[in-house]
């Protein structure tokens, strides 16, 4: 049968790489393989350009990886890729990935630096396809941002299968050539933490309990001592502080309540004033007697995802060695429908002496916030910022785009907002209004009602203004996760399940204070 000539050339490169593939299987550990980046054609440009290592792989091979390029199909568009075989003696395979185009950089309507996340999502899809061929070593272009290009090597990688019997193939990801070592360095430590956030929230319950989780995190802070203080506070302690709030949730539950306090030390300056970061710690949220609807309840075991990200986010600054005195709190524990569980209509006392009607039990998480914010006022902090997979109504208003971000101040809104645009994992600003405090504070019984007065209405608007009523700092700012809490498809570079986010986000704006 005559074929053009286009389709012949396409016919023997597909017989070229069948026969290389069938080759290079019978050398698998002897295997590497390589991500290279190009550009799409720009509006006035001549053609597809490669990045600076892209164009030299192609200089070394006489321009055959271009060649191959050009008769292989039409150009690789963004978030797309190409594999080849057998180009060069050193790798069995060479994955091109589309990068957008090269003029592409911080959107002002998506409020993310798009070359920055172009080159996250194409590199997560070039490492992914390497391992699905089984290949155990690849080297990745740094495509001219090796911090993103190695928080895209790791993030797309992760897989959260340590209880499966069949495992995916393990990959060794490196920086291809020297020019960005440094950068690549870095967003290797990024792209660990959130993936130490991920694979808290992803364990079993039963697997990471509030003991289980501070060990952890302690664990994971031994090697930086230097700098690093971790008391794992007892129910003992618990009490003597007298956060009844916190008290309250754990007393339906068999495992005993932590409340995890890490103390970074980056600035030996005894004058610099530490931030403080909050984070909710229910390891596992039943919803108590409020019990929530069995459909779902499994994905509760991430209900820690505040304190997950929280303590990632520390172990991140303490690996990144930022001069910056951080101090971490979790108040650990599981919200369970026991004999001793809160009721509907309880009234219980928080630190600072202000009394609340607990008419939900789901709404736990509030409560155990509360005493914490009390809490953190006593370090004198520079800001304090709480992390909280609070509410479903956050999910509602904003999905998986951003985090909600209700703060009483415009400087810490500023340097939050700044830190999310560098990471592309957003947040977004949300109302304070009195508004909402009035929903909290009209209560039958007690200073306040742990649910607004409309219950469905502007739900984590009234929960920030819950939470408002511990805070007296300046500058504080409640980040409300649950929105971003777990991934399906919404971001290309993570896969399905818990995602971890927004780690990178409150490194980056520790780093940002740091600096």
């Amino acid at each position: 049968m005559f074929l053009p000539g286009r389709q012949v050339l396409q016919s023997a490169l597909r017989r070229h790489n069948c026969r290389l593939f069938s080759a290079t299987q019978s050398c698998r550990n002897a295997r590497k393989g390589l991500v290279l980046g190009v550009y799409e054609k720009e509006q006035n440009g001549d053609s597809a350009r490669f990045t600076e290592a892209g164009a030299a792989f192609d200089s070394y091979l006489s321009g055959k990886l271009s060649e191959m390029l050009s008769i292989s199909g039409p150009p690789v568009k963004k978030g797309k890729s190409r594999v080849f075989y057998g180009l060069h003696e050193d790798f069995s395979s060479v994955v091109v990935v589309g990068l957008g185009k090269g003029s592409d950089g911080v959107c002002g309507k998506e409020n993310w630096d798009s070359c920055k996340e172009n080159i996250r999502a194409a590199v997560s899809s070039g490492c992914r396809i390497l391992q699905d061929l089984e290949v155990p070593v690849v080297e990745v272009d740094p495509c001219g941002d090796g911090q993103s290009a190695a928080e895209g090597a790791l993030l797309g990688l992760f897989d959260f299968d340590e209880h499966k019997t069949k495992k995916k193939f393990k990959v060794t990801t490196r920086l291809h050539g020297s020019s960005d070592l440094a950068a690549w360095k870095k967003g290797l430590i990024y792209g660990e933490g959130q993936n130490l956030a991920r694979w808290l929230m992803e364990a079993p319950a039963n697997h990471v309990t509030p003991t289980v989780f501070a060990d952890t995190i302690e664990q994971k802070l031994a090697p930086h001592s230097e700098r690093v203080i971790v008391h794992k506070r007892s129910k003992l302690w618990i009490e003597a502080q007298q956060m009844e709030a916190f008290l309250s949730v754990s007393k339906g539950s068999e495992e005993p309540p932590v409340f995890l306090e890490v103390h970074y030390n980056g600035n030996p300056d005894p004058g610099k004033a530490p931030l403080v970061l909050v984070g909710k710690g229910i390891t596992f949220d039943s919803g108590g007697i409020s019990l929530k609807p069995p459909s779902g309840m499994d994905a509760m075991r991430a209900d820690m995802g505040g304190a997950a990200t929280v303590c990632s986010a520390i172990v991140t600054a303490a690996a990144l060695k930022l001069p910056v005195n951080i101090i971490g709190l979790a108040p650990l524990c599981e919200n369970m429908p026991g004999g001793n569980a809160n009721k509907p209509g309880d009234v219980v006392i928080a630190k600072n002496g202000k009394t609340i009607q607990v008419d939900n039990t789901d709404a736990e998480g509030r409560l155990i916030l509360a005493d914490a914010l009390c809490y953190a006022h006593g370090f004198d902090p520079k800001a304090i910022v709480n992390a909280a997979t609070l509410t479903g109504a956050m999910d509602v208003a904003l999905g998986s785009a951003a985090a909600g971000v209700f703060t009483n101040s415009d400087w810490l809104w500023g340097q939050l907002h700044k830190a999310s645009v560098i990471t592309g994992d957003r947040v977004w600003r949300m109302p304070l209004f009195q508004h909402y405090s009035r929903q909290v504070t009209d209560c039958q019984l007690a200073d306040l009602n742990n649910i607004g007065k409309y219950s469905r209405s502007g739900g984590a608007c009234t929960a920030a203004a819950f939470l408002r009523e511990f805070v007296t700092a300046d500058h504080w700012a409640h980040l409300d996760i649950a929105g971003v809490m777990s991934n399906k498809d919404e971001v290309p570079y993570l896969r399905k399940g818990m995602s971890g986010r927004p780690t990178r986000t409150l490194v980056e704006f520790a780093a940002g204070l740091a600096s």
